[in-house]
């Protein structure tokens, strides 16, 4: 028996245009569609430019609510294409009070609801706290038409409680909308590469810790001084890659996923049941110095 589905990834480059980048991102799911995609995933805030490389009170003004304009736009492309679309957006909650949030449209076109990412970053080049408070709704899974779908963000994805979470809630895959790339001020290739491997190898692990599949969409491109390194992926419920996208190029693709898979890497190796759940209290702690 399987439960087949199929995942579409939207690697893109972005513009200062907004419009620009919806049209591409509407562009990029309606191809996905035409290849059979049943689910679609938008990279992380694909409407815009990775704004938080500065910390600029300008940038404010590219939020908006959720749901709200974009999502209602969304919404209808679901509909009319029967599609689940996954979509990051610039959450504006009110007055002050901003997200980094994904929103999940089913393939009716109805809103199902959101995940606010949990973990904020606040690096050179992503000075994300700047601009996002911390999500307030707990971890997150989508019934959607085709799928249960867990939904985490970016520098979540470098978090196994995340997954761990998400993965116990019953999600089916987990997918990760993404914006990280390489300092084009690095001199040393060997980082570059040492660090996408990091970057894939975390999620890949995500994926055999929580026996489910993995899809990872980033974007592509030249922003300031970043230079995303697109290499968006799907894993099976094992680790192993079963797409991997090129660094420098805009790609829309399809992957057939059977989710029945997951039954067979369980009872194979079966992490879940040897839990001892009883011993993990420890976690909760900061960091463990008594």
């Amino acid at each position: 028996m399987s439960k087949k589905v199929n995942i579409g990834l939207v690697q893109m480059s972005c513009s200062a245009d907004v419009e620009a980048n919806v049209q591409k991102a509407i562009n990029g799911i309606r191809e996905a569609a035409q290849k059979g995609a049943q689910i679609v995933c938008l990279q992380e805030l694909f409407t815009s430019l990775y704004f938080c490389d500065v910390e600029d009170h300008h940038n404010f003004s590219l939020a908006e609510a959720i749901p709200g304009p974009t999502t209602e736009r969304l919404g209808k492309l679901a509909g009319e294409l029967g599609v689940v679309i996954v979509a990051s957006l610039f959450e504006k909650r009110a007055q002050g009070l901003y997200h980094n949030t994904t929103a999940v449209l089913d393939a009716d076109g109805a809103y199902l609801g959101k995940y606010r990412k949990m973990h904020i970053p606040d690096d050179p080049g992503y000075y994300e706290k700047f601009y996002f408070t911390p999500g307030d709704l707990g971890y997150k899974v989508f019934d959607t038409k085709f799928a249960r779908v867990g939904v985490l963000i970016c520098w979540d994805q470098w978090y196994p409680e995340a997954a761990r979470i998400t993965a116990l809630m019953g999600a089916d895959l987990l997918v990760y909308p993404t914006a990280i790339g390489w300092d084009t001020n690095e001199p040393d290739p060997a980082q570059n590469t040492e660090q996408y491997n990091a970057w894939q190898t975390i999620q890949r692990s995500h994926a055999i810790a929580n026996g489910i599949p993995v899809v990872a969409v980033n974007r592509v491109g030249r922003e300031a001084d970043q230079q995303f390194w697109g290499g968006s992926f799907v894993s099976n419920p094992f680790g192993s890659l079963l797409y991997l996208a090129p660094h420098d190029q805009e790609v829309v693709h399809v992957q057939e996923l059977d989710l029945e898979l997951s039954e067979k890497y369980r009872t194979t190796w079966p992490y879940f049941r040897d839990r001892r759940i009883d011993s993990y209290q420890p976690i909760t702690k900061r960091y463990i110095d008594e």
